[in-house]
């Protein structure tokens, strides 16, 4: 397992560029990086699809909290503001899985609380990571369990890794 997963996700604004941008902040620690998915948005705010992307990154030196430190840098320097819970977002990183790491504070939950239940998180982690489990079950058995699986597309017409 990597050291640690990141989703990324953008619906406002230059998606594709948000996304690089997070790659950009990140690329220190990048181990590997999803296939770019078009989901649409969850919650009670009318508001555009997101390109998510999900991002194997290791760094022998840092725990959950580093990372979620990386995280919320690489979400500022996109522009990120939080006035609408579930809002439109220039940028969205979330730490999903941290290398066994276990926390139940409200700060940084892991692995995420809500990460089994999130398609657009699931099925790009099963294509970036095949053999990936979460709480001892692969990732893509999760992933296939949703119900909303069907509405995450991949987009091979887009790319977030420089070539």
């Amino acid at each position: 397992m990597p050291d640690a997963v990141l989703s990324i996700g953008s619906n406002s604004g230059d998606r594709v560029g948000h996304l690089r941008s997070a790659l950009a902040e990140l690329a220190a620690w990048v181990t590997a990086v999803s296939p770019v998915y078009e989901t649409p948005p969850w919650g009670p705010v009318e508001q555009d699809d997101f390109l998510n992307a999900v991002v194997l990154v290791s760094d022998d030196g840092a725990d959950g909290a580093e990372w979620l430190r990386r995280a919320h840098r690489a979400e500022n320097a996109a522009g990120r503001t939080r006035e609408v819970r579930w809002g439109p977002r220039t940028l969205d990183v979330d730490v999903v899985a941290v290398d066994g790491e276990q926390s139940d504070d409200p700060g940084l939950t892991l692995p995420h609380p809500r990460a089994a239940e999130r398609a657009f998180v699931l099925v790009p982690w099963a294509d970036v990571d095949p053999g990936a489990t979460l709480g001892g079950v692969p990732v893509a058995d999760l992933a296939r369990r949703l119900p909303d699986a069907d509405d995450v597309r991949r987009r091979d017409d887009l790319s977030i890794v420089s070539r």
